[in-house]
């Protein structure tokens, strides 16, 4: 099977790489292939080819999308347009990372998939437009994920470790939870997506629920260094305050995952000790 990886840079399309590293996969970071571009998009999925398309590619600065948002448009939904309509052209699955930033973290539950989104950032806006440019394609899949981390990319781990590292005292929220998704463990998803040419719409989030606040104590607690070091503080209190409004609910539950009869992500603790390894050897 051919497949094609847009983002394939990114800390989930590195991710993605690996996991399909047994087919024939073509790596497309936006060097290689600028999906903002129509045309090229185009000419070069019909010179692939492919029999699947993963579209990672995404601008997912979450507070400069709400000062650049042409940007965040043209890249998290135009783009998501033309990666579509060349999907379209050549017969291709095409499976599209999407985010829980499309919900406004009001609901005191778990979100499903069945829930309306009503995001509150552009970031948020741009990615539930991707989603609409999606909307009654029958060979389309789209998976949300949410608080990624990995051995790749910037992310929240590797920023706690760095401040373990120099600050005495850490500070993260806690009032804002979701369920973290290792960047691989979404990729291993993504795989089974795309082996089963299933469509719809899937959270594939790692069990779990925490806080921003508990997940720094868990990362700090599977480096060797002492949670405790970790304080609590209210988004409220953050200083700067961020530009972009988070979600305080920001939990993803998988209910059309399990009622599909698929099998979960693992837990994050699990996952997170794992990249935590990686990350200190």
């Amino acid at each position: 099977m051919r497949v094609l990886i847009t983002g394939a840079a990114g800390q989930v399309g590195r991710e993605l790489v690996t996991a399909f590293a047994d087919h024939d996969v073509v790596a497309a970071d936006r060097a290689t292939l600028d999906t903002t571009d129509r045309a090229a998009v185009l000419a070069a999925v019909a010179g692939w080819r492919p029999d699947a398309i993963v579209n990672a590619a995404a601008y997912t600065a979450v507070d400069a999308c709400e000062t650049e948002a042409d940007r965040a448009y043209t890249v998290n939904a135009l783009a998501v347009r033309h990666v579509a309509e060349a999907a379209d052209r050549v017969g291709a699955h095409l499976v599209h990372l999407s985010t829980d930033y499309v919900f406004d973290g009001t609901k005191p539950t778990p979100y499903d998939e069945w829930d309306v989104p009503n995001p509150r950032s552009v970031y948020g806006r741009s990615k539930q437009a991707g989603e609409r440019e999606l909307a009654g394609r029958p060979d389309v899949t789209v998976v949300r994920i949410a608080w990624v981390f990995g051995e790749h990319g910037g992310n929240v781990v590797k920023t706690i470790l760095r401040a373990a590292a120099d600050q005495p005292t850490l500070r993260f929220v806690d009032d804002q939870r979701g369920r973290p998704t290792a960047a691989a463990d979404a990729a291993a998803f993504v795989r089974r997506i795309v082996a089963d040419r299933r469509p719809g719409l899937f959270h594939a989030t790692n069990q779990g629920e925490v806080s921003w606040f508990e997940f720094a104590r868990a990362v700090m607690e599977s480096a060797g260094h002492d949670p405790g070091r970790v304080e609590a503080i209210a988004t409220a209190d953050l200083v700067p305050p961020r530009p972009a409004p988070r979600p305080a609910n920001s939990v993803l539950d998988d209910v059309a995952l399990r009622l599909s009869g698929l099998e979960p992500l693992p837990h994050y603790r699990e996952s997170l000790d794992r990249v935590v390894a990686a990350l200190t050897r």
